[in-house]
């Protein structure tokens, strides 16, 4: 469609607040953008006066454009512009000054000579792609929905989720360049005002160029971002998002990510899945432990193989003494460069997994773990019982529910294992002290990280090593200092009724 000339007849950049005339105002919109070819304007005459629809034709809805705002000014040519009956979903009157921002957000703007209001209509195309399950979720029972890309989407499956007109949305913007919207959800009357109030001011205070991922957000509002533990509990699911949101944590979402980030959270936040509460009580307690003891096991596992054949090997029953001996004693390594190399590559075999597409990858993980694996005994370079033990380590570290505590794990057992090669079982203990050290001295979002062990609390282990049966949770986490600490969960009364 060709553009109606609209040219500056001074020939110099128009002001913001110059907006007297159409040229004048349509001019300072094209020299904001630098006469982007994206920028397209549509000739209009509403009674008689000269106007124009701008918009982005690479983020704003053709179809939209024309059915809800083009059709309304064809079939009512003569009513005032504020009672024409627009069918979009934003119609707000905006200044000159909101113009560039509201185009940049996928609106169209409509302009009439004579007049100095502008209208500001939602027209933003829709680029998002359906819910589905997230892959890095899996559930067995349950719901499968999962959030998408879009912002205004996912807070419509939340709204959904919980039916209450106490679920509270702030907005804010990030990023000098990408502008990209953050939305924070909480429940008020649950979540403890203090602790939203100091996360409006760590969003208030950022300063950045960009921030097109959770990661970005993470790193800028967490306490202690050089910490190997993550503060902040990513999650793609619906189902868990609005659970946290009722123990009553907050939640941020972000314009163009799945991801969404809840705080504050517990160490043992990352144990947890949505599985535990849809199992039977004793079910999911013993699934869960089992996820908590495999972060100690694929934590400890290689250093105590290598302290124990370097320095405490008479612990090693008679029976099992020579197998090893016969499996170790033609290796010219020691064990930790047996353990560094066989770690090495199953990062490497791991990452590399990730990287290539699905198919690949899955023949890489499987090919390379075979036949790297067996070349390497075959060579001599390793021992059996070393493979076995490195094996063990990483199905360990694929059961822990968060990806971001088991690349927790994954970075602290090279450091463990250089202490256990040089003190032994000495070596093994200061690193654990200096870990639940670390773990007691961290907060997030000022709430004790380590809760219920440091500080501890009894109510609280109710659901955080095992989970109780749910009508015996009666509190919702002390750490949180909910508005209201007590859940309607009550014991079963029916039985009384029974007997």
């Amino acid at each position: 469609m060709k553009q109606p000339s609209f040219e500056n007849k001074k020939n110099e950049r128009p002001s913001a607040n110059d907006d007297s005339t159409l040229d004048t105002r349509v001019g300072f919109i094209k020299n904001s953008f630098g006469n982007s070819e994206d920028l397209l304007m549509i000739p209009i005459l509403y009674k008689e006066e000269k106007g124009v629809i701008v918009y982005l034709a690479t983020i704003a809805d053709s179809e939209k454009i024309q059915e809800s705002i083009l059709f309304p000014f064809i079939k009512y040519p003569e009513i005032d512009l504020d009672d024409i009956p627009f069918s979009t979903e934003t119609q707000s009157k905006i200044n000159l000054n909101d113009t560039i921002n509201a185009l940049l957000q996928g609106n169209s703007v409509v302009i009439i000579e004579g007049s100095h209001e502008i209208f500001s209509f939602y027209t933003k195309k829709d680029f998002s792609r359906s819910p589905k399950e997230p892959d890095s979720e899996k559930t067995v029972r349950g719901s499968h929905i999962g959030f998408i890309e879009n912002l205004s989407t996912n807070i419509g499956f939340i709204r959904q989720g919980i039916e209450n007109h106490n679920l509270r949305i702030t907005y804010h913007r990030s990023g000098q360049y990408t502008n990209t919207k953050i939305a924070v959800v909480y429940i008020e009357g649950i979540t403890n005002p203090n602790l939203v109030m100091r996360l409006e001011e760590r969003l208030q205070t950022l300063s950045t160029d960009m921030t097109f991922s959770p990661g970005y957000l993470e790193e800028l509002v967490e306490d202690m971002p050089l910490s190997p533990f993550p503060h902040i509990l990513y999650t793609e699911r619906l189902d868990r998002t609005i659970a946290q949101l009722v123990e009553g944590r907050i939640v941020i979402l972000s314009e163009g990510s799945s991801d969404v980030l809840v705080l504050p959270v517990s160490f043992f936040s990352f144990f947890q899945t949505t599985d535990d509460y849809n199992s039977r009580i004793i079910t999911g307690s013993v699934f869960r432990l089992l996820r908590v003891t495999s972060f100690f096991f694929s934590l400890l596992l290689p250093a105590l193989y290598i302290a124990i054949i370097g320095f405490h090997f008479e612990i090693i029953p008679n029976e099992i003494l020579v197998l090893v001996k016969n499996s170790v004693e033609n290796i010219p390594f020691p064990p930790l460069i047996e353990a560094v190399i066989m770690s090495f590559t199953i990062e490497l075999i791991r990452e590399a997994g990730i990287r290539l597409p699905t198919p690949i990858g899955q023949t890489i993980g499987i090919v390379g773990g075979l036949i790297i694996g067996d070349a390497i005994v075959s060579a001599g370079l390793v021992s059996n019982v070393m493979v076995i033990v490195i094996a063990l380590t990483a199905i360990s570290s694929f059961t822990i529910a968060s990806y971001e505590m088991s690349n927790t794990v994954r970075l602290l057992t090279f450091p463990i294992m250089v202490l256990a090669a040089s003190f032994g079982f000495v070596g093994i203990i200061f690193a654990l002290m200096f870990i639940i050290g670390h773990l007691c001295k961290l907060e997030s979002l000022g709430t004790p990280y380590f809760t219920p062990i440091a500080p501890f609390n009894l109510q609280g282990m109710k659901d955080a090593i095992i989970r109780f049966p749910i009508w015996m949770l009666k509190q919702r986490p002390r750490e949180l200092r909910v508005k209201n600490k007590n859940r309607l969960n009550r014991p079963r009364r029916w039985e009384k009724n029974e007997k």
